[in-house]
């Protein structure tokens, strides 16, 4: 039981494969606390910069339709075109903050994580139905976190504005006799302040929040021991089927190499062990081993050189450095040129053929 539950346990760090895998399911570090930062963010930034030209915009619309309000039609197609024109032009001031506020979205998931399409999330399981599993979800170690989380957030945020706004607080009482044009400024000086402080707040809860997020993430992609063949399996293939691959591709090689036996100019041997084939034309720069082998693949290498009545010759060390230092179709190696020189002479000497 023990050895059972040690293969089970999930303690090995994932593989690439395993990340990949839960990457295409949409399982990805995902931390609202971070979205949220960027949206608010972006809210400042746009408060900032474009808070005067939309007001100057709006103030400007609506000021003409009271101005001329004496003049719309009330009739139902006078009032329709007019709510068009006051959407239309909300819409065009409204524009570029929206769009900013999109992209800061946007910007705060893909920070996070890249861009997932998946519809996994989107398949019916039962355990989202599942009473106990959702009283499962609701005494998690998440749950307690997000509780903690808001609760920290409220009182963090309560004091931020608690500490801005008691200086104010006499001033506050005036604001409701002073005129629009005059309140407008001081509310954004106020707005802006808060604004401030709950952004630089919220940057500390979003990081510690982003790396809780990603523990959590990684913790849930370890694997077992099992976890870990069962992979080796399907990403390296059954192991019977990979020595029966290896087997198929050896008598392939095997086959080839016979068939090249024939060309080949002498065949250096141990005389028993070892036996090493090499082709040698005029013109070459060096001879290429075409077939080499131990034991029965040197005996059939052998046999199949008698054949064909090919010269072999007995030289121990040479047939031994041979087959340990020249692969087949490759020239042999230059320590080894004079040596064999001196064999494929004395064979071209013997079929009495001259060496230049």
């Amino acid at each position: 039981m023990a050895d059972d539950n040690d293969d089970t346990e999930k303690s090995e760090d994932p593989t690439q494969k395993r990340l990949d895998d839960a990457l295409k399911r949409g399982d990805v570090v995902k931390s609202q606390e971070v979205s949220t930062w960027f949206i608010i963010a972006g809210a400042t930034l746009v408060l900032i910069s474009f808070s005067n030209p939309m007001g100057s915009s709006l103030k400007a619309m609506l000021g003409g339709l009271l101005a001329n309000s004496w003049r719309i039609p009330t009739d139902g197609g006078g009032l329709l075109r007019l709510t068009s024109q006051i959407g239309f032009e909300i819409m065009a001031a409204m524009a570029i903050p929206m769009l900013l506020l999109m992209l800061a979205a946007i910007l705060g998931n893909l920070l996070q994580h890249r861009l997932v399409w998946s519809g996994e999330s989107l398949k019916p399981k039962l355990d989202r139905v599942s009473p106990l599993a959702g009283m499962k979800r609701l005494f998690s170690k998440q749950a307690l976190v997000n509780f903690i989380k808001g609760l920290l957030k409220l009182i963090l945020i309560g004091s931020i504005m608690t500490v801005l706004l008691w200086p104010e607080r006499d001033r506050l009482e005036s604001f409701i006799t002073l005129d629009i044009a005059a309140l407008l400024p001081i509310v954004k000086s106020l707005s802006l302040k808060l604004l401030g402080a709950v952004v630089a707040i919220l940057a500390f809860i979003a990081a510690a929040d982003f790396f809780f997020q990603y523990q959590q993430w990684y913790d849930r992609q370890k694997m077992s021991f099992r976890d870990l063949k069962e992979e080796y399996k399907q990403s390296e293939g059954d192991p019977h089927i990979k020595a029966r691959i290896r087997r198929l591709r050896e008598q392939r090689m095997r086959s080839r190499m016979m068939s090249a036996v024939p060309e080949a100019s002498v065949i250096i041997t141990n005389p028993t062990h070892y036996a090493v084939a090499l082709k040698y034309e005029r013109g070459d720069m060096a001879p290429v081993c075409v077939a080499k082998g131990l034991d029965l693949i040197a005996l059939k290498i052998r046999e199949v050189g008698k054949q064909h009545s090919i010269p072999i010759i007995e030289s121990p060390p040479l047939a031994r450095a041979l087959h340990a230092t020249v692969e087949i179709d490759q020239e042999i190696p230059p320590e080894h040129y004079r040596a064999v020189a001196e064999i494929i002479g004395y064979v071209m000497k013997m079929r009495g053929q001259g060496v230049r």
